[in-house]
């Protein structure tokens, strides 16, 4: 090759590095992407918490709760407490028309009267009977009464006797038949079983009351609650059910109370998993609030969630699990750029996740992962906060 050909040869060269190096350089300038916008969140130290949450909506529940009504049948006269009263044990709820009842306890008394005196009666016979029995075999041994006569004052003696027994057992009958008066009586009578509040009334005064007959079940007429004895029932994922136990601290929300969160306890773990079909398999909890008079608030049938927390540690280095991809990595926000960071995790939950190793205290991870173009490699700037 000619010296002046060789020339051209490398000018054209240079010429093609030099426009290459143009387009490259428009490449990340004037033609780059624009950096992409992610929110972060700077890996601080903190509490980290495990911890499982039930799998359906639990429930408020009393364990006293008595749904009532009268063992007797009647009208209505008195309804001393409304919905809504407090009331004492033995405290009376409802009275029937006992009328009736009243006049049979009357007669039984009456038939009590009676009785004893027939058994006075028939024991002052007897003793005399027997006292007659006493003279005639001293009479006998002197040779005045004849066997046969003695014969016939044993035997009255002995009937006597048996007369003033059956006096007492007919007063025995009807002291019983006067018991059975007084607790017809009393069943007239609806009374409180513990100290609760009245939940529901469903009956007014002069409207009648049915007793339920056997194996029917009657609608009740009050239902009362023990407001000291309320608990949150939760169902719990069997997956869940061998990490459970009692004692275990608890956070519990109620759906009447929303968004606040109140501290308790595990008291009661199910002994066995419920197999409901078309269901996921549970186990049930019981969960008793810390602040006793804020769950006595609270009523029976109402929605709550539980939270029982597993495990927990204190000032370890932690980052929103929202930034948590696949593989146990995140991304990290480096000099405008995004870098894939594999990590060691430890304790987790659905807010935030224990970091053991990977990450630097202050270093900020990608939260918002929802976008395809946030990936390991883009640039990125940190987006401004939105405002409240």
């Amino acid at each position: 090759m000619s010296l002046s050909a060789l020339g051209r040869y490398r000018s054209a060269l240079l010429v093609a590095a030099a426009l290459a190096g143009t387009a490259l350089a428009l490449r990340f300038t004037l033609f780059a992407p624009d950096p992409v916008p992610v929110q972060v969140a700077a890996a601080l130290r903190g509490r980290v918490e495990a911890t499982v949450s039930n799998s359906r909506a639990g429930t408020v529940k009393a364990r006293r709760r008595a749904k009532l009504s009268p063992q007797e049948g009647g009208r209505v006269t008195a309804l001393p407490k409304r919905k809504g009263d407090r009331v004492q044990a033995g405290e009376v709820l409802l009275e029937l028309d006992a009328s009736v009842q009243r006049a049979r306890l009357d007669l039984a008394r009456r038939e009590l009267e009676s009785a004893a005196a027939e058994l006075r009666r028939a024991c002052v016979a007897a003793r005399r009977s027997e006292r007659e029995l006493e003279r005639n075999r001293r009479l006998r041994e002197q040779g005045i009464v004849s066997d046969d006569l003695l014969d016939q004052f044993d035997s009255a003696a002995l009937a006597a006797a048996a007369a003033c027994d059956a006096a007492r057992a007919g007063e025995k009958r009807s002291e019983a038949q006067v018991e059975l008066a007084l607790r017809q009586l009393d069943h007239m009578t609806l009374r409180a079983p513990f100290d609760g509040v009245i939940a529901e009334l469903a009956i007014e005064v002069g409207e009648w009351s049915t007793p339920s007959p056997p194996v029917i079940q009657v609608p009740s007429v009050i239902d009362v609650i023990d407001v000291s004895s309320i608990y949150v029932s939760a169902p719990m994922d069997e997956v869940d059910s061998a990490r459970l136990r009692a004692d275990l601290p608890a956070r519990v929300s109620v759906d009447s109370h929303r968004g606040q969160h109140y501290t308790g306890k595990v008291v009661r773990v199910g002994a066995y998993v419920l197999d409901v079909e078309e269901q996921n398999r549970t186990v049930e909890i019981e969960v008793e609030l810390d602040d006793s008079e804020l769950a006595a608030s609270l009523l029976p049938g109402t929605s709550a969630d539980v939270e029982v927390v597993l495990d927990a540690r204190e000032g370890v280095l932690r980052i929103p699990t929202a930034a948590l991809l696949s593989g146990e990595k995140a991304l990290v926000l480096e000099d405008g750029r995004l870098v894939s960071r594999p990590l060691e995790v430890g304790l987790r939950n659905w807010d935030v996740t224990e970091v053991r190793s990977g990450l630097a205290e202050g270093e900020q991870v990608v939260v918002s992962l929802d976008r395809a173009e946030v990936k390991a490699g883009a640039r990125a700037v940190v987006a401004p906060a939105e405002s409240p």
